[in-house]
């Protein structure tokens, strides 16, 4: 039975924070605008590359999307950073492959990775 609230009370407050980070980072990005998580993805990966002065074509948003998968399940043992490249892109190996997930269950890893991720940098508690 403690297992079950436990898991409760981690799903609480993993909705609690997502939504807490919803709205600090639509607010800073998108004048209040709802972000979607591949927004809020993106986001991330224009972080990790780090270089905010240039456009972007559709594969270098998709690069970037995918770096940030990678940083986000870093702590999680299935990616370790490898090294950047001359133009700055930051490179993973795959560590352990992603187990089969369903659509529900990859949100939820990629939301709890994301609060993680905001946690460790300091923007929400």
């Amino acid at each position: 039975m403690g297992c079950y609230i436990c898991s409760m009370v981690r799903d609480e407050l993993l909705k609690q924070r997502w939504e807490d980070l919803v709205q600090l980072i639509s607010k800073r990005f998108a004048d209040g605008e709802r972000l979607d998580l591949d927004a809020i993805i993106y986001l991330i990966g224009l972080q990790e590359y780090g270089h905010f002065d240039r456009k972007f074509k559709k594969d270098d948003k998709l690069d970037l999307m995918h770096i940030a998968i990678c940083r986000l399940l870093e702590p999680f043992g299935y990616y370790e950073f490898e090294y950047q490249d001359e133009d700055g892109w930051p490179h993973y190996k795959v560590l352990e492959p992603l187990p089969p997930l369903k659509a529900g269950e990859q949100t939820v890893l990629m939301k709890e990775s994301i609060v993680q991720y905001f946690l460790e940098k300091e923007l929400i508690k």
